[in-house]
């Protein structure tokens, strides 16, 4: 058990400190975040990536400027109260690097470009306005009044959504594929631009929802694209790396 702060007589030890992280929800996800870039490093160690001692001592460099650690004395003294030694701040230096080499070669651009080839009905887009209402009678009538007059939808979501469907003219944007219920997303990307659809209940039927597809996007590998390949990337061969070892939870003592 080891002393965090003291308050007065009373210390707040890494025991209190990992409670806390449990008890308000942030333990499991840091975790994750740890498992992640340890996994990342030791796949990168095999395959020999070391970063260069210049950009080891840049990027330190770098970490002492944003804290205003201009002084090694001052960049000691910092140290010193973390409680972590300078070969421990060099190892998280260097593993920040390695990790950052290992995602460009995962995710460098010919892969980016060769995911998409293989995976681009998965990057189709439409646009899309909603309208719900809280009767299936209501919405019935309401796919009568929106096929005579289309443009009156963000009139009608005004006049008679309920709940958030009402903002912003029940816009709700560009969505990709796997962004809405399975039954919903066949029909809305196999629609024509201009279509309603609906209504569909939830669940308990309390309310009905009525969708218009404003525009369909066909894929095109532009910088939003990429940025989510490169995410899908990145968890792909981290899951394969996970399965390369025997990832447990300690124990609690």
């Amino acid at each position: 058990m080891t002393g965090i702060v003291r308050i007065d007589d009373v210390v707040i030890d890494t025991d209190d400190f990992i409670r806390t992280l449990k008890l308000t929800g942030q333990f499991e996800g840091l975790v994750e975040q740890i498992v992640r870039d340890k996994l990342t490093v030791l796949a990168a160690k095999k395959q020999g990536v070391e970063p260069k001692p210049e950009a080891v001592q840049e990027r330190a460099d770098q970490f002492r400027r944003i804290l205003g650690l201009h002084r090694a004395a001052d960049m000691n003294h910092y140290l010193d109260v973390m409680g972590v030694s300078l070969d421990e701040f060099e190892d998280f230096i260097v593993d920040g690097l390695i990790q950052e080499t290992m995602m460009e070669q995962v995710c460098n651009p010919q892969a980016v470009e060769q995911y998409f080839k293989l995976n681009s009905p998965k990057f189709d887009s439409v646009e899309i306005s909603h309208i719900v209402l809280d009767s299936e009678g209501k919405a019935k009538e309401m796919m009568s009044a929106l096929a005579d007059d289309p443009d009156s939808f963000a009139e009608m979501v005004s006049e008679h959504s309920v709940g958030a469907a009402r903002e912003n003219g029940g816009v709700i944007g560009k969505v990709l594929r796997g962004s809405l219920k399975p039954d919903i997303e066949a029909r809305v990307f196999n629609a024509a631009a201009g279509d309603l659809l609906g209504p569909f209940p939830s669940p308990d039927r309390t309310l009905f929802e009525i969708y218009a597809v404003n525009a369909r996007y066909p894929a095109t590998l532009d910088e939003e694209t990429a940025v989510e390949i490169r995410r899908l990337l990145r968890e792909e061969w981290l899951a394969a790396r996970a399965q390369e070892h025997i990832i447990e939870a300690c124990p609690a003592r």
